[in-house]
C-alpha cells in the first residue's frame, strides 16, 4: 500500500510538473491602445509610461515592455499610442496591478497622470487586448535593429474573421500552413503572433514583424508576395476567405521603449 501511495505521489508531481512546463511554455501578451486627441495628452501619457509605469513594470518583473506610435503617414497618427506587454501567464494582469497599486515610486513619478482631474483627463480611452501566442512562435521577439528608433518601423496587422471557424483556419494557416514559417525565413525580425482572447473585434489573429527602415519594409514584404510558398499557400481552397476585415499600423517605436 505504502509502495502503491508512493508510486501515485510521484505520478502526480510528474504530471504537475509536466503541466506547469506546458503552461510556461508559451507566451500571453496585453497590448493596451491609448486614444488620445492632442499634443497635451500625448505629453502627459509619454512621460506617465517612460517615469512612472515602465520602471514600475521592470520593478514588478516585465523587462520589456514596448511603446509605439504610428508613423506620421499613417491614419492614425497623432490619435494612438500602443504598449505591448509579455506575460508568462494571464494571472499576471492581477498580480501587476496590485503591485502598481503598492508601488509607492510609481505613484509619486505618475501622479500627473494617476491624480489627473475629470475636466482634464490624460487620454480619452484605454482599449486592452489579450493575446494568446501562436504555436510556431511560442515566445516573443527582441529585434536587434541599429538603425535610430525613429527610422525603425513595427508593423502590427490585425485579421478578423467572418466566423469562428473560418477564423481557426486562418490560425492553422498561419501555423501548421507554413505561413510564419515564411516570415522567419525572409528575416521580417517578428515580435509575436497571436490569437486575440479578448478584443474589440473578435475573433481576431494580431501579429507584429518590425523593419530597420523604410527600404527594409519594402524589399520585405515585396520577398513576401512572390515567395513560392506563398503562392501556393495563398491559392489553397480551405485558406481561402478566412479574413473579413485587417487592420495596420506602421509605428516607429518610441526613444524609452524596452523593444
Amino acid at each position: 500500500m505504502k509502495s502503491f501511495k508512493r508510486t501515485f505521489s510521484l505520478l502526480l508531481f510528474v504530471l504537475f510538473f509536466a503541466l506547469s512546463s506546458t503552461l510556461s511554455a508559451i507566451d500571453y501578451y496585453q497590448i493596451k491602445v491609448y486614444t488620445i486627441k492632442d499634443k497635451a495628452q500625448e505629453s502627459t501619457v509619454d512621460n506617465y509610461l517612460e517615469n512612472a509605469y515602465l520602471p514600475a513594470m521592470h520593478r514588478a518583473g516585465i523587462e520589456k515592455v514596448g511603446v509605439f506610435k504610428p508613423m506620421a503617414d499613417d491614419p492614425a497618427a497623432g490619435t494612438k499610442i500602443f504598449v505591448f506587454i509579455p506575460l508568462k501567464d494571464l494571472n499576471q494582469i492581477e498580480q501587476i496591478e496590485t503591485k502598481l497599486l503598492k508601488d509607492k515610486k510609481h505613484q509619486k513619478a505618475g501622479a500627473d497622470y494617476i491624480d489627473a482631474s475629470w475636466e482634464k483627463p490624460p487620454y480619452e480611452r484605454i482599449e486592452s487586448i489579450l493575446i494568446k501566442a501562436f504555436a510556431e512562435m511560442p515566445k516573443f521577439g527582441i529585434p536587434n535593429h541599429t538603425t535610430p528608433a525613429s527610422e525603425q518601423i513595427y508593423e502590427l496587422r490585425s485579421y478578423e474573421g467572418p466566423t469562428e471557424k473560418m477564423y481557426q483556419k486562418k490560425v492553422e494557416m498561419f501555423n501548421e500552413g507554413g505561413e510564419v514559417a515564411i516570415f522567419h525565413e525572409l528575416d521580417f525580425q517578428e515580435v509575436f503572433y497571436g490569437e486575440v482572447l479578448s478584443g474589440s473585434a473578435m475573433p481576431n489573429l494580431m501579429y507584429m514583424t518590425t523593419f530597420s527602415d523604410s527600404k527594409s519594409h519594402g524589399e520585405h514584404w515585396d520577398a513576401f508576395r512572390i515567395h513560392p510558398n506563398w503562392l501556393k499557400l495563398k491559392e489553397v481552397e480551405k485558406y481561402k476567405h478566412t479574413v473579413s476585415n485587417s487592420t495596420k499600423y506602421l509605428m516607429h517605436p518610441t526613444d524609452y521603449s524596452d523593444i
